[in-house]
């Protein structure tokens, strides 16, 4: 079957450059943590790059997203500054949160990262929120929640799904299912065979989707996108995917099949769709290598500057806590 919607050169660019982006970010991270020059709690999405980075080239500047704290890809994506992004990984001042959310609790509005959650399954029902002040406003905006397979066992997930269907929100549910929530296969714990599946109970559409597959990534994300923006309400995308490592940075994820992963690595979707836009004449290596090299320069001084800024000053304990400061 045919694909409903397919990207132009422009747009297959932008993904590739959102997935270099993300995979680079991650190298990055892995290797400044072993440096001890920035310590940070780390979950690495690697393996992940495609589905936020489909999913974001949809997206406009005012939409906005909510997602989890395994969502560096989907803040990166959606266009969160290099700078504000690692000056909060680092606990600076100069961060989205003024280095007191850290790496679980980057916010940045301005990008339309609204919240980053750190409880499993909540980015559902804030992004309901978010959707139902898009439809009273009448702005044709959408809001777009990202969570895990394991998050769709929680009762929030439950909860989200069927107000949102009662009320035709303009919402997208993306669940990226990479096979284990935290350190348990999916199928020790989810009795339904499809994440996609559970969209019938709602009566709204299931869709089970590669997750690495950009084309077919994109035009999941377009069908559901273009549905919300026009009234008829939410869609489930079960986007299937693999991470490359544990749930947390230092996690040995001996839980994991080991031939299962190095399949999954062998596979890796970044360097097969950058040599996808190569034989299909949308690009040449030496473009590709000059895009790679702009943006590893870009994450280079963001991570510079986040060394070099300044930590909160202690006042800032007090401050963003109380919408008005009262005096003891």
């Amino acid at each position: 079957m045919g694909l409903a919607h397919t990207p132009d050169r422009a747009t297959l660019l932008d993904i590739y450059r959102k997935m270099t982006l993300i995979k680079q970010n991650d190298e990055k991270s892995r290797a400044i943590i072993l440096s001890g020059k920035i310590p940070m709690v780390y979950y690495s999405p690697r393996g992940q790059e495609v589905i936020p980075s489909a999913i974001s080239v949809n997206l406009k500047a005012t939409d906005n997203i909510c997602t989890i704290y395994r969502g560096t890809h989907d803040m990166l994506a959606k266009g969160v500054p290099l700078k504000d992004l690692w000056a909060e990984l680092a606990g600076k001042s100069t961060g989205t949160c003024k280095g007191k959310g850290g790496p679980m609790h980057i916010t940045h509005p301005a990008s339309g990262v609204l919240v980053t959650t750190g409880i499993v399954g909540s980015s559902l029902p804030i992004a309901n929120g978010v959707a139902l002040a898009s439809q009273i406003r009448g702005d044709g905006g959408v809001a777009v929640a990202y969570f895990g397979d394991g998050a769709s066992n929680i009762g929030a997930f439950h909860e989200a799904l069927n107000m949102a269907a009662v009320w035709k929100l303009p919402v997208i549910f993306v669940c990226q299912n990479n096979l284990y929530g935290e350190h348990t296969k999916y199928e020790k714990t989810t009795a339904a065979k499809r994440v996609a599946d559970r969209a019938d109970s709602y009566q709204i559409p299931g869709v089970r989707v590669d997750g690495n597959d950009p084309l077919a990534m994109y035009d999941a994300a377009k069908t559901a996108i273009d549905r919300a923006r026009a009234g008829d309400g939410p869609t489930l995308i079960e986007a299937m995917t693999f991470r490359f490592y544990g749930h947390v940075f230092g996690d040995a994820d001996r839980y994991m099949d080991d031939g299962e992963k190095k399949a999954a690595m062998a596979n890796d979707p970044v360097p097969r769709f950058r040599q996808w836009l190569i034989d299909n004449g949308h690009s040449s290596d030496a473009d590709l290598s000059a895009m790679e090299t702009a943006v590893g320069k870009e994450i280079d001084e963001a991570i510079e500057a986040a060394i070099a800024a300044p930590f909160p000053d202690v006042a800032e304990l007090r401050k963003d806590v109380f919408a008005e400061e009262i005096p003891a």
